[in-house]
């Protein structure tokens, strides 16, 4: 078992969260499940959680606080439930790790040296049940492991990351997936949410003339995120609204190959890549027409 403490932020995860959990196969000494007031059986398969874990030496607490934004939430976790092992790891409920992953982490992370303080992960995404491997979209890298007390959630209202305070990181080799089993109209009531958090960012970021040094650590994780944020914040929203979501889609789909991920793939990339950005334009359009402000978003209503 190593010394290491999982944080997961959950709101009606009860098709996710047991996968989530079981996939790490007993290495995590504890879990931290920090709950925006699910009103599905989440609380209750937490507790049965607990006691199967209990059996084992590990153990999984329950707690709930009232939803700000992600990063306040998650940073809410990692600072309010007492954790005290070495090392602590950021999780959505419906992402697990790969057979490959929990061996790797199990072998590796108690022999890290001193002067690493992070590790980043690859992340592969599945929908519908199957890996969407093109389209710009593997691997994702992402800081999900590091010391305790050594990293903490930049506070954005989208595309927030880990940021270590001091240290280096390390790249484990294999990956954990995020495979959500619930259906498409979640998934599109999801993607309406996040188009809101998507435009109050913006104006956020207008206003208040954000640059890409939030981020502060230079891993090649959040090197990838910059990178990303550099193409969007002085890119992509220089071109004229609704006529970049078009060009994205192309360049998702036919220049980056998203048709060999299958029908799967085909109404992946065109909801995540044209439907969701041509939304976002919409909202903005509206917001600019009506002098409308973004409220910021509750939690997602699932």
């Amino acid at each position: 078992m190593v010394d290491l403490t999982v944080v997961i932020l959950t709101k009606n995860e009860e098709k996710n969260l047991r996968k989530c959990i079981e996939s790490f196969r007993g290495i995590a000494k504890r879990f931290v499940i920090v709950d925006s007031f699910s009103t599905d059986g989440t609380e209750k398969i937490c507790n049965e959680l607990n006691q199967e874990l209990k059996k084992f030496g590990g153990s999984l607490d329950f707690y709930q606080n009232k939803w700000v934004d992600y990063a306040t939430q998650l940073n809410w976790g990692l600072t309010k439930t007492n954790i005290t092992t070495q090392w602590s790891m950021r999780m959505d409920a419906d992402e697990e790790l790969l057979e490959e992953l929990v061996s790797e982490i199990n072998q590796n992370l108690p022999t890290i040296s001193k002067d690493i303080n992070g590790v980043i992960l690859r992340r592969r995404v599945y929908f519908m049940g199957r890996w969407i491997k093109h389209g710009g979209r593997y691997p994702e890298l992402l800081l999900r492991i590091f010391r305790t007390g050594k990293a903490m959630c930049e506070q954005k209202v989208m595309d927030e990351h880990m940021i270590l305070s001091e240290g280096k990181t390390v790249e484990f080799k294999n990956d954990l997936i995020d495979n959500n089993t619930k259906d498409l109209e979640w998934w599109t009531h999801k993607h309406n949410w996040y188009s809101d958090r998507e435009v109050l960012d913006h104006q956020m970021t207008i206003k208040k003339a954000l640059t890409n040094a939030s981020l502060l650590e230079n891993s090649k994780s959040t090197r990838q995120a910059k990178g990303k944020r550099i193409v969007k914040n002085k890119g992509y929203y220089r071109l004229p609204k609704f006529f970049r979501a078009h060009i994205y889609f192309i360049y998702r789909y036919y220049i980056r190959l998203g048709f060999l991920d299958g029908p799967e793939g085909k109404i992946f990339h065109f909801l995540q890549a044209y439907w969701y950005r041509f939304l976002v334009d919409a909202k903005m359009y509206e917001c600019e027409k009506l002098d409308k402000k973004i409220k910021p978003q509750e939690d997602l209503k699932a």
